[in-house]
């Protein structure tokens, strides 16, 4: 591996797991401003409280779960995969340790817009290392694959179905609940683009000047749309 591929290698490992353990610190943040949850901490909450284990605990065995949920999906998990169910867990029940709940309301609402910020900025993070998606992302892609149906509709029916049993079981759904809904995808796009990883240049030998001009053959008609999957 050259110098720059491995220069290249290292910050997308940085950016892995500095995006997750801030995912994690976000989720505790959030829970500690006492507004309301994200749909899948809700669910987190939720188990928690049910069977005594922490909320970091709760999140590293749903998250175990959902992605033996790949199998018959056939979805294949990365490193950011593995990772994204352990680090998130464990920097969560850590920033629980080290933070206690503010009582005041005027430190909670911003201590909830700041944790929610932040989870977007975490994801723009590790996401942009590309590692392969969280378990959670790719139960969603898997079953817009398997189901033939939209990424919004797919989406949309897991966190319902998700946020409605967290509340069953007694998981916090308020004001931040509505917020996180409503900010985390245009923020997350926001810093998906900031830390996005230029790709690497090209080398002398790959440069159109060097490479034998052919005319390819014709692809057969829809080719390129297998290429690239429909996702809308």
């Amino acid at each position: 591996m050259s110098a720059s591929g491995g220069s290249r290698l290292a910050r997308r490992l940085l950016q892995l797991y500095v995006g997750l353990a801030l995912y994690g610190v976000s989720a505790g943040l959030q829970l500690r401003a006492g507004l309301g949850l994200a749909p899948w901490d809700v669910l987190n909450q939720g188990v928690a409280r049910h069977t005594g284990i922490s909320i970091g605990t709760a999140s590293i065995i749903i998250g175990a779960a959902v992605l033996l949920l790949w199998i018959p999906l056939r979805q294949r998990p990365g490193l950011g995969t593995v990772s994204n169910v352990l680090v998130i867990g464990l920097a969560m029940d850590a920033t629980l340790g080290l933070t206690p709940a503010p009582h005041s309301l005027w430190l909670r609402i911003p201590l909830l817009a700041f944790a929610v910020v932040l989870c977007a900025a975490a994801t723009g993070l590790y996401i942009s290392a590309r590692f392969g998606p969280g378990p959670r992302d790719g139960l969603m892609t898997g079953l817009h694959r398997r189901t033939g149906r939209s990424l919004r509709l797919v989406r949309t029916c897991i966190e319902v179905t998700v946020l409605a049993t967290g509340f069953a079981l007694g998981g916090s759904v308020g004001a931040g609940t509505v917020l996180y809904a409503l900010a985390i995808g245009p923020l997350a796009q926001v810093f998906l683009r900031l830390f996005a990883l230029q790709e690497p240049a090209a080398t002398p030998a790959e440069t159109p000047a060097t490479v034998p001009v052919t005319t390819p053959a014709p692809a057969p008609v829809g080719a390129a749309a297998r290429e690239v999957p429909d996702l809308v």
